[in-house]
């Protein structure tokens, strides 16, 4: 029993913000959402390419979230672009607008997972990549796969 509320499945990554980003650390929070958003999630259809998080007045919110409305809804679907609030205990809040406001950072979704029953958000606290960091890190890929193909190719010969 213990383990089902263990189990991570995991509903959308956000591929981009490791490629545009830095991940200093990274920070779980829950999400306020309606039932049909729920409904959505299950079937995968949501969006964390351009979503960012911010905190206003102490309350941590989520933007840019995509959570395309629930195919057989009704009258209740949401905005599929809506603010959606995160929840996390107010000392974390606290700790997370004081590395915000201080060190430069952004807050940026990494993913979304059920965790048991309930919807999770990673949050990953961010620095910026500038265009030479990517260009590095495309260049270290490049040559671990150069690399991978030419030890695959020579045991093949041997």
């Amino acid at each position: 029993m213990a383990q089902d509320k263990k189990a991570r499945k995991v509903i959308a990554l956000n591929r981009k913000a490791r490629h545009d980003y830095f991940v200093d650390d990274t920070f779980e929070a829950g999400i306020e959402l309606f039932g049909t958003e729920v409904k959505s999630l299950r079937a995968g259809t949501v969006n964390l390419k351009d979503s960012y998080c911010r905190i206003i007045n102490g309350e941590l919110f989520a933007f840019g979230v995509h959570i395309s409305p629930y195919e057989k809804g009704n009258i209740y679907n949401k905005d599929p672009l809506r603010v959606r609030r995160l929840l996390m205990h107010k000392k974390e809040i606290g700790k997370l607008f004081y590395a915000v406001s201080r060190d430069g950072c952004t807050l940026i979704p990494l993913s979304l997972y059920f965790s048991g029953s309930r919807v999770k958000m990673e949050l990953g606290l961010c620095r910026g990549k500038k265009l030479y960091d990517k260009r590095e890190a495309d260049a270290k890929r490049q040559a671990g796969r150069e690399m991978e193909r030419y030890s695959k190719l020579g045991r093949r010969d041997g």
